[in-house]
């Protein structure tokens, strides 16, 4: 069953488009992060145009999600303190990022950039997560009780100036770390169609020392909020957003993710964390192949104006 995308201007399977919803929702259940990282990748892939995916995207981020952060509100685990403070930078650094989005597309450079910008994010975020887990499954198997660092312990970034009371995260640190990781992904997250949740949760663990207990929820907050406001802006501004794309991908997206949550509750968080490695490894490696091989179509044409 075809149907006609009026932004992307193509026509394309719907069944395809709530599969691979579905099938991104139920690994963003299996490993508690975000589809965008993989779903706006997909979409180019299949021929969906770079800008159209990556504007349209951001609506089904924000969709899959609210049921997420929902949740952990009515638990109390959102720290609504250290959350204000994330989407306030985030909306700031998302501002930036739909701004150079239009500059990159009016240039003609935006594909090559976003190719570039994920074979380097994700290259590095998975080489990182597949160390760590890999670490942690010798350990584990070994017998090594391996142990969480405790929100109390300090590091360099904790002596920065301006701290502020999380009373929440039982922490008092500098706002200077916090601000500076919501522009990073709120930049990130605008320009390239992604949540940023798998970046966002390791710097919230690993930098400010965030417990657990609230560190899924602030950061499904924080993505809420900045791709809701990223989605409005490239709706504005950019024009971009398919809104049939992005409602055929919640459909799927909503039902992939309860399989998702279910499955994962059968696997260690080391596991976990190196099968999601894996998988960020191999959209990197996709991209990177995408900026060596000779294309199937050498020559594009496209109408840039009107001539009177």
């Amino acid at each position: 069953m075809q149907i006609y995308l009026p932004i992307a201007e193509l026509s394309v399977n719907l069944f395809f488009l709530v599969g691979i919803g579905g099938a991104v929702g139920f690994l963003s259940g299996l490993f508690g992060v975000g589809g965008g990282f993989l779903l706006t990748p997909l979409l180019i892939f299949s021929g969906v145009p770079t800008s159209v995916a990556v504007a349209s995207v951001t609506g089904q981020v924000v969709a899959a999600s609210t049921s997420g952060a929902l949740s952990h509100y009515r638990r109390g685990g959102i720290d609504l303190h250290l959350a204000m403070y994330l989407i306030l930078s985030g909306i700031l650094g998302a501002f930036g990022g739909v701004a150079a989005f239009s500059i990159l597309r009016a240039n003609g450079q935006l594909d090559l950039v976003i190719a570039v910008g994920f074979v380097v994010l994700l290259g590095f975020v998975g080489t990182l997560m597949l160390q760590e887990s890999v670490r942690a499954i010798l350990k584990t198997r070994k017998g090594v009780v391996v142990r969480e660092r405790l929100p109390n312990q300090h590091s360099w970034i904790h002596g920065l100036p301006w701290r502020v009371r999380f009373k929440k995260s039982r922490l008092y640190i500098s706002v200077l770390p916090v601000l500076v990781i919501g522009l990073f992904i709120g930049f990130v997250g605008s320009l390239l169609g992604i949540g940023g949740g798998f970046v966002m949760v390791p710097a919230l663990v690993y930098l400010l020392r965030v417990p657990g207990n609230v560190v899924i929820g602030t950061s499904l907050m924080q993505v809420v909020a900045m791709m809701a406001a990223t989605t409005v802006m490239h709706a504005v501004q950019s024009q971009s957003v398919d809104i049939l794309l992005a409602f055929c991908l919640m459909v799927g997206g909503t039902a992939g993710a309860q399989f998702g949550a279910a499955a994962g509750q059968h696997l260690r968080g080391e596991q976990l964390r190196g099968l999601l490695a894996i998988l960020v490894l191999a959209v990197a490696i996709r991209f990177g192949l995408s900026l060596v091989m000779t294309p199937s179509d050498v020559y594009s044409m496209a109408v840039t104006s009107a001539v009177r």
